[in-house]
């Protein structure tokens, strides 16, 4: 892919993929977990639960990301989009 072109919108299953791993981290439900969700500010998310995150979705993406990457993610839209950038090579 080219770095110049757009990043391709994520599918809904990779949406779905990520509110589930973050509901079953913080022991709560998939649905309250959307795009614009800020897991600092709603959920006080601290980096432990976004290494357990993070390894959880490095397994079943079979991608690389770091823990520092996710944190600079300020809504859960913004981590699936860095998710979609490493899916598509990109760092």
């Amino acid at each position: 892919m080219n770095p110049t072109e757009p990043v391709p919108a994520p599918p809904a299953d990779l949406f779905g993929l990520v509110r589930e791993t973050i509901a079953d981290v913080l022991g709560t439900t998939p649905d309250v977990i959307v795009e614009s969700t800020d897991l600092r500010a709603e959920y006080g998310i601290d980096s432990l639960e976004m290494m357990s995150i993070g390894a959880q979705l490095e397994r079943a993406l079979g991608v690389q990301i770091s823990v520092e990457d996710l944190m600079r993610a300020d809504t859960v839209g913004e981590a699936v989009t860095l998710l979609v950038e490493r899916r598509a090579g990109r760092s």
